[in-house]
């Protein structure tokens, strides 16, 4: 079995390696699903992101979107459409998920959501695979001297709204039995702002966005994530119960993607295993007529 960190790190690997398929159904094969074929008839896949996380999910200054999450989006477009560019992004704030997920206004969210037990139940949810295993931490600033979270007792931190964080820190401060005020916002952005102007003491956030947020700061130096790591914060993409094959797309296009990595398969040295006699090579890419993608709706050689 692959451990968590072999995942991660062969997630991370195998976003480009992702095939422009053909989607027209082989012969035999299953129909398309609610959602898939809302994604089919209007030719494009919404998909809800973060817009202002660098490194996952990030608008850039030409108005495209880029980072990890965004190419999980491009991955599923490109095994259902054929064309990895065929994506709408809707930026979607951690209190609107729930609501963007149930109402169908985006088919799929791929914008670090930690997978929980309420968000699996009460957004009627089906989480894919972990694509990023994560962290809840805490960032302070360097000239406080605040060295842990003992030290922030009676003070202020900062977080977003309708997050797990806000759970997370009160059950650390509790734990410890320290008296701190906490202060929500309704984005990440509006909370970074409200930390670095001094409404707080510190800022909490998984790891990877308080390292992103410090990265565009123009002194990184000047900020701390303090050492302790409060929470597991498994994340990946979601979407919606109501269409099982559409969840099957995200999960094996995302399995396939690792597969490919494990492989040795490429982008660029694809050409190279259409000819193999290696049964798992086969199976991965639809070779020899397995009926792979038929089961999904797709082509066979969606991979």
């Amino acid at each position: 079995m692959w451990s968590m960190s072999r995942l991660v790190l062969l997630g991370l690997a195998a976003l480009s390696l992702f095939i422009p398929s053909i989607t027209q159904a082989q012969p035999g094969s299953v129909e398309p699903g609610a959602i898939t074929s809302q994604i089919i008839e209007r030719g494009e896949l919404i998909c809800g992101v973060n817009g202002t996380l660098p490194g996952f999910g990030f608008l850039m200054d030409d108005g495209s979107y880029a980072g990890f999450d965004v190419e999980i989006c491009r991955a599923v477009a490109a095994a259902i459409l054929g064309d990895a560019d065929a994506v709408f992004y809707v930026e979607v704030t951690s209190a609107e998920r729930s609501v963007a997920l149930i109402t169908g206004s985006v088919d799929m969210l791929s914008r670090n959501t930690t997978w929980t037990f309420s968000r699996d139940v009460e957004w009627q949810a089906t989480f894919g695979p972990t694509t990023f295993y994560d962290g809840q931490g805490v960032m302070v600033r360097a000239a406080d001297g605040i060295a842990t979270l003992e030290d922030l007792e009676g003070g202020v931190i900062c977080s977003d709204g309708g997050t797990t964080t806000e759970l997370n820190i009160s059950d650390a401060m509790a734990e410890r039995n320290l008296d701190f005020v906490l202060q929500t916002f309704s984005s990440l952005d509006i909370t970074t702002e409200a930390f670095y102007t001094g409404s707080c003491d510190a800022m909490t956030s998984d790891r990877s966005a308080l390292i992103a947020q410090r990265a565009l700061t123009d002194d990184p130096a000047a900020y701390l994530i303090l050492g302790e790591t409060l929470s597991k914060e498994p994340l990946g993409p979601v979407s919606s119960q109501s269409d099982p094959q559409f969840a099957d797309i995200i999960r094996w296009t995302v399995w396939g993607m690792i597969n490919a990595e494990a492989e040795g398969i490429t982008s660029e040295n694809i050409d190279s295993f259409m000819e193999s006699t290696d049964v798992n090579v086969q199976r991965l890419l639809g070779l020899n007529d397995t009926p792979a993608g038929s089961h999904l709706g797709l082509d066979n050689s969606f991979m």
